[in-house]
């Protein structure tokens, strides 16, 4: 299991279309990957489980991923949140 602390840096956080495109990019992966904040764990996979966080700018998280490419799909995921990934 890969898991990593990361700050959301997208200027609106985490609403409708960020979110859709973050289960976008978690849905390419083989690996179970969740985002846990505070003490939800959310299939990160799942649109209306990632939509229930209301993630702000600038909040912290957790992305757990556990599979073949969960390495990748950890980096991947950290590049989306940063911003680093249209």
């Amino acid at each position: 299991m890969t898991k990593r602390s990361i700050k959301v840096r997208l200027e609106d956080g985490l609403d409708a279309r960020p979110v859709a495109l973050l289960v976008q990019e978690a849905s390419k992966y083989e690996s179970n990957i969740y985002i846990e904040v505070d003490d939800k764990r959310i299939n990160a996979k799942s649109i209306m489980g990632m939509m229930s966080l209301g993630l702000c700018a600038g909040e912290e998280l957790t992305v757990a991923a556990e599979g073949a490419d969960e390495q990748t799909a950890v980096d991947n995921i950290e590049k989306f949140l940063s911003g680093q990934v249209a």
